[in-house]
Order: structure tokens, then C-alpha cells, then sequence
């Protein structure tokens, strides 16, 4: 193929353009937001859980000193009953003993039940500070990934806008160029990653490989308009003064 040797070098402009574009692609890929906002997102889930657990936990609890206290009131119910009989004086010597043993017994229970409604209580307080705390580390696993996810969206912003300026040069550079020269540059750089590159020091600027002699020999008998392609990795080789011919 033939095209002359300033439209050659023109094809640097385009390399360079696509190369900057490239470059925004592989930065999307792997911006450091994205893995951060991966770990950030695991530890929501982890604080997530750990505060469910917590206030499963505080629940059971809840239900528990609700229960307790039901049935303490139950048993002070029963007190006041018995009390009421006695301070009434209508009842026989018999029943008299009863109510006083009933008494004695349902003190007994309320006492008992009092102090186990305290260790509960005293349970479900050391709970609540748990679940304060895994509140408060959620909120900060949460704005942790809230921070990433902004600068993450920060950084698309401007690889965005890159990507549109480079794009619009692009199609500016590319309609410079004859379409079976343009074919040939896209085809390379499609499967290539590089399209085109200087020939400097008798090394090819894409694939960096030094020409042997037969390379060498083949690019001297080269015409000034013959569009010379790297045997290695295909890439047009555009020749200047610095190529060491």
C-alpha cells in the first residue's frame, strides 16, 4: 500500500490519540474506588449481621423481662388477694394457716423472680451498649463506602469527559486518512493494541523488538510512500530521520 510520508506520520497523531483512550478504558477497569467499595461493601454486610445478631438477641431478652415481669405481677396479685382475706378477719383458723403459708411461699417465688428479672435486666443493659456499638460501626462501614462510591463517581466524571474529548479528536484525526490506510491502522491496533509507531534506532515503537538485518534490508528498498508494517507485531512503522536507516 501506498500513502504519502506525511500522511504516515499523521498516523502518530491518531496512535497517540488512541493510546490516550486506551489508557482512560484501562483506568475505568482498575480504579482503586472500585476495589475499595468491593472490601467496603463486605463490611457493611459483616457489620450488618453482627447488628442483627445483636438485636435478635436484644429481643429475646425484651421478651424475656416482659415475661418476668408479667408473672412477678402475677404473683403480687395473688399477695394482695391473700392479704385482703386476712385483713378482712372472715376466715376460719384453718384457712388462716393456709393463706399464711400461701403468703410466705408466693414471697418466696416474687423474691426469686425479682432476682432474675434483675440479672436479665442487668443482661439486656450490657446488650444495648453492644448494639449501640455495632450501630455505630455500621454507620461508619456505611459512610466508608458511601466515600468511596463518591470518589469513584468523581473519577468516571473526568474519565468521561476525557474519553468524549478524545473521541471527538479521534474522528476529527481519523477522517484525515484514505479508508484502506485507516483499515489497515484499526485492524492492527484491534488486535494489536498499536496501529502504528515510529521506526527509531531500527526498533519498532510498538512492540519494541529490534529489526534483524533482513527487516532492515526490506525497509531500506522500501519506497518513501510504501507503508511499511513490523513482521513481529504488525504495526505500521513510520520512518524519520531518527529510524537508523
Amino acid at each position: 500500500m501506498k500513502a504519502d510520508p506525511v500522511v504516515q506520520r499523521r498516523l502518530l497523531d491518531l496512535a497517540r490519540v488512541d493510546t490516550e483512550l486506551a489508557r482512560v478504558e484501562h483506568r475505568r477497569r482498575t480504579l482503586p474506588e472500585i476495589a475499595e467499595i468491593a472490601e467496603a461493601e463486605k463490611q457493611v454486610r459483616a457489620k450488618q449481621d453482627a447488628l442483627t445478631a445483636v438485636e435478635t438477641t436484644l429481643g429475646d431478652l425484651d421478651r424475656d423481662v416482659k415475661r418476668q415481669e408479667t408473672e412477678i405481677d402475677q404473683v403480687r396479685s395473688r399477695e394482695e388477694r391473700d392479704r385482703k382475706l386476712l385483713a378482712g378477719g372472715s376466715v376460719g383458723a384453718k384457712q388462716l394457716t393456709d393463706l399464711e403459708h400461701e403468703l410466705a411461699t408466693l414471697g418466696r417465688r416474687r423474691g426469686a423472680l425479682e432476682d432474675d428479672l434483675l440479672e436479665l435486666m442487668e443482661r439486656r443493659e450490657a446488650v444495648e451498649a453492644d448494639s449501640q456499638h455495632a450501630s455505630a460501626q455500621l454507620a461508619s462501614a456505611q459512610e466508608t463506602l458511601a466515600d468511596a462510591a463518591r470518589r469513584r463517581d468523581s473519577a468516571l466524571a473526568d474519565l468521561e469527559s476525557t474519553e468524549a474529548k478524545r473521541t471527538a479528536e479521534r474522528k476529527t484525526v481519523a477522517s484525515t486518512f484514505e479508508a484502506p490506510l485507516l483499515a489497515i491502522y484499526d485492524r492492527v491496533r484491534l488486535h494489536k493494541g498499536t496501529g502504528a509507531a515510529l521506526l527509531q534506532s531500527r526498533r519498532c515503537g510498538a512492540c519494541r523488538i529490534e529489526l534483524d538485518r533482513s527487516a532492515i534490508a526490506k525497509v531500506k528498498e522500501a519506497l518513501a510512500d510504501d507503508v511499511v508494517q513490523c513482521e513481529e507485531c504488525g504495526a505500521i512503522m513510520v520512518r524519520t530521520g531518527e529510524s537508523g536507516l
